[in-house]
């Protein structure tokens, strides 16, 4: 392998496990407190509370893993990213910048890894579908 493709490697690998390991904990919060969250969380496109809370754990807590873990890397940063465009887009869409600056980080985070997949060191890369 060479120098570059190292280093690609393994800044993507740094990229998911970082950005994954902080959005686990999200999910893990809102999978935990799903039963006294489900009647008041937030539904800013009218699908009801309940079903966007269980959106929001299959993407921060279950979507994390994969992303962690690099499997189907690719498809499942996209529910991640589309979560935290809402979150920025429409939840928080007259908040601050402040108050919105960290979901737009993690929107360009799981964008940058959708785009540029796992990277050979993952479960991706192993079965040879890390690009």
């Amino acid at each position: 392998m060479q120098r570059t493709q190292v280093a690609r490697d393994v800044g993507l690998l740094i990229l998911r496990v970082s950005m994954g390991s902080m959005m686990i904990t999200h999910g893990w919060h809102k999978l935990t407190g799903f039963s006294e969250m489900s009647g008041s969380f937030p539904d800013p496109v009218g699908i009801g509370a309940a079903a966007t809370l269980a959106i929001a754990v299959f993407a921060e807590f279950f979507c994390s893993a994969f992303v962690i873990a690099g499997f189907l890397t690719r498809l499942a940063a996209v529910p991640i990213a589309a979560t935290m465009a809402g979150a920025a887009l429409i939840h928080h869409a007259a908040d601050p910048m402040k108050v919105k600056e960290l979901p737009f980080v993690y929107l360009a985070a799981f964008t940058v890894i959708a785009l540029a997949g796992a990277g050979k060191l993952s479960v991706d890369g192993i079965r040879g579908r890390a690009d």
